[in-house]
């Protein structure tokens, strides 16, 4: 599995270690400190619901309406930033997007 597939909060072993999925590339370890964990990594997820069991699994979102309220965001931060700091808001943005693909 890979680290975008999982939700925030979800807990997973790489590299024979625990972590916690904390951002959209990013995981807390077990042992303390944070890591950048490789989209080309293959994660183990633990603690998942059994398949087809929905009142034990997460509420899902709908994709649409997450990237809607999201370029909604987007807009009103553009809007409102410093002009200085729109490409860096662009490459989050994108950053964020890529995670739906």
């Amino acid at each position: 599995m890979k680290l975008q597939h999982l939700a925030i909060g979800d807990r997973f072993e790489y590299d024979g270690k625990i972590f916690v999925k904390t951002g959209p590339l990013t995981a807390s370890s077990d042992q303390g400190g944070q890591q950048v964990i490789p989209r080309y990594a293959v994660l183990t997820p633990l603690d998942q619901p059994a398949p087809g069991n929905k009142a034990a699994g997460r509420e899902r979102v709908n994709k649409a309406a997450v990237l809607a309220a999201f370029d909604r965001f987007y807009r009103t931060s553009e809007r409102l930033s410093d002009p200085a700091a729109h490409a860096e808001l662009a490459k989050a943005r994108a950053e964020f997007i890529a995670i739906f693909d």
